[in-house]
């Protein structure tokens, strides 16, 4: 799919794209949204901008030269970002920014939630006024911010949630506590993928602006105001990374407390374990010493005998229970 935008006024206004559209159809274009593009549409906008647009496997490629850099007048910036964040099951997908003079080329394979958002905004006259490629490239970077931003305080408040559940337990049964804290495992598990997403999407990010502002000096194009805007996106990228590092630094301790509940919660079960072989060692020596064969055993003869062997095994496993209630180990 091909979406081709123009500007009205001070915002942008969506062209209707015909299957057979020429260069000349999208000559005052300011931004190319291609999503999942054909070869056709691919050559579509190569033709109108005199460059060539990226593969989906130069996209995915993780050395910097390849994510980053200049060709034919023109800059190649590859970010990754997050999509199916709503879903629960977030995943990571390339988006490359293609920035030629005034004119801005998206090139992606998924549909993350703030292009939907900012396309929204954009189409609306009361909103941030967008004239040129820049000023969207730095509306989408802004919207991506935004929606990271949601994320870390959506998982800083799970994570608080965990917290109080690991620490603040009522849960008496030992059996039922570790099950409940295994599950939380899972929980802290899925919160720490979370953030090694958001983390590596922030750094793209953070990278890319770097790169662009690098190249904003040489051009006399840039106004003042999107030279500010790029800085307070790296301020705000580089803050966010911050606070993803705190959470997952939250995370570990999180992961460690719980593993450490759970060791305590089996050791106790392993501590009663013992006691209760502990205690019923003098029974059952008493009773190993009256189930001898020996001939003359005079116990066996009396009366009271068996009542007694019986009372002596009791006193036997009794005893040791109240030493040990009252020294505390149970």
């Amino acid at each position: 799919m091909l979406k081709i935008y123009t500007v009205s006024g001070d915002h942008l206004a969506r062209l209707a794209v015909e299957p057979a559209a020429t260069p000349a159809d999208a000559s005052n274009a300011v931004w190319y949204d291609l999503i999942n593009p054909t070869r056709e549409e691919e050559q579509l906008v190569e033709q109108c901008l005199g460059i060539m647009v990226p593969s989906r496997d130069e996209m995915k490629d993780i050395e910097p030269s390849a994510r980053l850099y200049a060709e034919a007048d023109a800059e190649f910036m590859t970010a990754t970002v997050l999509s199916k964040i709503h879903e629960h099951d977030p995943i990571k997908v390339p988006v490359t920014f293609v920035l030629r003079g005034t004119t801005l080329v998206t090139i992606r394979y998924a549909e993350p939630m703030p292009f939907t958002i900012f396309e929204a905004l954009a189409l609306r006259s009361s909103g941030r006024p967008l004239t040129t490629g820049e000023h969207v490239m730095a509306g989408l970077l802004d919207a991506f911010i935004d929606r990271i931003a949601q994320v870390l305080e959506t998982t800083g408040d799970d994570l608080d949630a965990i917290s109080r559940e690991v620490f603040r337990s009522r849960i008496k049964s030992a059996n039922r506590k570790s099950r409940n804290l295994e599950g939380l495992i899972e929980k802290i598990g899925n919160k720490g993928d979370m953030l090694t997403l958001v983390r590596e999407s922030l750094i793209t990010i953070l990278r890319l602006t770097t790169f662009h502002q690098t190249r904003l000096p040489n051009a006399a194009r840039a106004p003042r105001e999107v030279r500010q805007d790029f800085k307070v996106l790296q301020r705000d990228a580089q803050a966010l990374a911050d606070h993803a590092g705190f959470l997952s630094n939250k995370v570990n301790f999180l992961l460690d407390a719980t593993l450490g509940l759970i060791n305590l919660e089996q050791n106790q079960i392993i501590k009663i374990f013992s006691v209760a072989a502990v205690v019923f060692l003098p029974p059952t020596l008493v009773a190993s010493i009256y189930g001898m064969n020996f001939q003359y055993m005079p116990e066996l003869n009396a009366q009271f005998g068996y009542p007694l062997a019986l009372l002596g095994m009791v006193a036997s496993a009794i005893l040791p229970y109240l030493f040990f209630k009252r020294r505390g180990w149970l």
